[in-house]
């Protein structure tokens, strides 16, 4: 059975996107103080648009699903 998802995520796109937010103590900071995935967007949008990997946070591929249960365990 072949395995669908990057490491454990939905796509490339939504594991990168988290990796930055658990791994950079900033945008963790943030996200632990944001209800969902959009209010962070919101937050940190006029500091910083994409990965350093050049992935957007408003990339259209985002599981948002996974994003915002993601930031819920924060």
């Amino acid at each position: 059975m072949n395995d669908s998802t990057y490491n454990g995520w939905s796509n490339y796109e939504t594991w990168n996107v988290s990796l930055w937010i658990q791994n950079d103590e900033g945008l963790y900071n943030i996200a632990r103080r944001c209800s969902d995935y959009k209010s962070f967007v919101q937050i940190i949008s006029e500091i910083i648009t994409e990965t350093l990997d050049g992935v957007s946070f408003t990339d259209h591929q985002l599981d948002i699903d996974e994003l915002n249960e993601m930031i819920d365990e924060l």
